[in-house]
């Protein structure tokens, strides 16, 4: 099974280009849809998704060891409706992500909250209790934290805890992160984050 999923990791680094931004290298399906300047990622192409399953593509993936303890603290600015912010990432099509959207949960079920993929379709895992993440599109700080011990992920934006962005997931474990959108462009900016690596028994 290790095998396995060693090839299809190499596979995904084999197809992905690489960008370089906040002193990291990441994967992204297009280099020439992303810049970085003057301490800023930008996203300038969004990709839908042309195929089932429905999830989300064009997200940056960070080039890390898979983490088990993590934080992010990132600006978040939409052009549109909604960012999101990848974690626990396995291997393509392997992930969770919280979305950050204008959108109220209530009203879209799909949008302003946690996901999780396994091979299909997203799936939300968490609450449509709460307010939208995004209402502006100012620059918005947000706060990830994510432990693969407990599978407990939370969101804080603009130092608000959103009951919408509090999920508990533990069919996935440690794994990596990403920054992007569903099917919309954004930038990010003053990402700091702090990790622990998983501990391989």
């Amino acid at each position: 099974m290790k095998i396995i999923l060693l090839a299809l990791s190499l596979s995904l680094a084999a197809t992905a280009e690489t960008i370089e931004a906040f002193g990291l290298k990441w994967d992204v399906p297009v280099a020439s849809e992303w810049s970085f300047e003057n301490g800023v990622l930008k996203m300038l192409r969004a990709r839908p998704q042309e195929n089932k399953p429905r999830r989300p593509v064009q997200f940056a993936l960070a080039q890390t060891d898979p983490y088990g303890e993590l934080e992010i603290a990132v600006d978040v600015k939409r052009h549109v409706k909604s960012m999101i912010i990848v974690y626990a990432w396995q291997k393509e099509g392997y992930f969770d992500y919280a979305h950050l959207s204008v959108d109220l949960p209530s009203k879209q079920p799909v949008h302003n909250g946690i996901f999780h993929c396994y091979g299909g379709d997203r799936v939300r895992i968490s609450s449509l209790e709460g307010a939208n993440a995004l209402p502006t599109e100012d620059w918005t700080p947000v706060k990830l934290v994510y432990s693969a011990n407990t599978g407990k992920v939370q969101v804080w934006v603009a130092g608000k805890a959103l009951p919408s962005l509090l999920a508990v997931d533990m069919s996935l474990g440690a794994g990596r992160f990403g920054l992007g959108s569903f099917f919309e462009t954004g930038a990010f900016r003053n990402l700091k984050f702090t990790s622990i690596p998983s501990i391989k028994k």
